[in-house]
């Protein structure tokens, strides 16, 4: 009789920490994937400001168009109101504007090496180039200009970039596709093409001249 009680009592002890054991890693596991969640949630906050405080082309909502009083896109990517882009060349278009995103402010242009060549166009805007950059060579996040609107008015907004080769070299290969035409008969020595990756252009992103532009 004495010797089943202990038997018993021993495997009642053995009973109770297997359940202790099964208890102890659930709980742990349960504790593992709760602190997993909540540091995966704060990496994808902390991401995500990153990103915004970064990349001057994350959007908030992509679908959300809102301009000022010079209609000038805020919140809405100019590049991708373009239609009939392939996705290649919306890339390539999404390098200038990314590359030259600083010099929206002209005070950052200026200590660059862009300088006012005073060829001002009506809807075209105000010209500002980096002679230093003139070569044989098409760079898409380095253009040799930057056109501005609003000069005269003390509040100059970048509207567009340009991209200049002088005409004793080939025609520039440029953007993927055909949509850039390059002008080689402005009067200056260079091939010349425009991209409106700041103001959308409803004449199309390479048109020479965008009519909501004007010298203002």
């Amino acid at each position: 009789m004495k010797n089943s009680f202990s038997s018993a009592l021993r495997c009642k002890k053995k009973s109770i920490a297997i359940h202790y054991g099964i208890a102890h890693s659930l709980i742990l596991f349960l504790c593992i994937t709760i602190f997993t969640g909540i540091l995966f949630t704060s990496c994808q906050k902390e991401v995500s400001s990153d990103v915004k405080s970064i990349d001057p082309l994350f959007i908030g909502n992509s679908n959300q168009i809102s301009t000022d009083n010079n209609g000038n896109s805020q919140y809405a990517e100019v590049v991708n109101m373009y239609s009939g882009l392939s996705s290649q060349t919306i890339w390539e278009l999404q390098q200038a504007r990314a590359a030259t995103a600083r010099y929206r402010d002209i005070r950052n242009a200026i200590r660059d090496g862009y300088s006012n060549i005073n060829v001002d166009v009506s809807n075209m805007g105000h010209h500002f180039m980096k002679t230093s950059l003139i070569d044989a060579t098409f760079d898409i996040r380095h253009p040799e200009i930057l056109v501005y609107n609003g000069l005269d008015t003390g509040n100059p907004i970048l509207v567009a970039v340009e991209y200049a080769v002088p005409l004793d070299q080939p025609l520039p290969e440029g953007f993927t596709g055909s949509g850039d035409v390059w002008n080689g008969t402005s009067g200056f020595p260079f091939w010349l093409v425009h991209a409106w990756v700041w103001k959308y252009n409803p004449a199309g992103v390479f048109n020479w001249t965008n009519p909501s532009v004007d010298l203002d």
